[in-house]
């Protein structure tokens, strides 16, 4: 993904070289999330998935002296009520010992600037509910819970057996 918006300082659009970190910081993110075993990805797959022919994500990454500290992992969005895309934050992560310096708030803005240079309407995430650093975090920028709206999910077994149904 290249993009021609201004990032901010410490920001800037992933390569394929940073593959390893985005996995590792994916990783880091699972154990923050209590999921430490959830991670399945490979680096391989994020070189595919994120920047191979048929991307289906993009990401940002915060650097601090020439080291990843940071990934934010987006990918577009539609809305079929307002006929316009959206931008979907998969996972935003900042190793604890960077955090408080401003590279959270540096990629929503990014993320931000992303979604109108592209005209899309939308900037949607998740957080945890138990996660209230995160929730006061994004509060204080202007996000909003949808409070009538409950994320579901059907992966694995459950899966295979619904696209099993005949």
């Amino acid at each position: 993904m290249s993009t021609t918006v201004e990032l901010p300082a410490g920001i800037r659009v992933a390569t394929v070289d940073d593959a390893a970190d985005i996995l590792r910081l994916v990783r880091e993110l699972a154990i923050y999330e209590r999921e430490p075993d959830a991670v399945t990805n490979t680096q391989d797959l994020v070189e595919r998935w994120l920047f191979g022919d048929d991307a289906v994500a993009s990401a940002l990454v915060a650097e601090l002296d020439g080291r990843v500290v940071g990934v934010a992992v987006w990918y577009r969005s539609y809305s079929t009520w307002t006929g316009v895309p959206g931008l979907y934050l998969e996972d935003l992560f900042v190793e604890p010992e960077h955090r408080g310096h401003g590279f959270g708030k540096a990629f929503l803005v990014a993320l931000a600037r992303i979604a109108l240079d592209r005209g899309y309407q939308r900037f949607e995430w998740v957080v945890l509910d138990w996660n209230t650093p995160a929730i006061e975090f994004y509060d204080a920028l202007g996000g909003r819970p949808m409070e009538q709206w409950k994320t579901y999910r059907v992966e694995g077994d459950r899966l295979a057996a619904l696209g099993a149904v005949r």
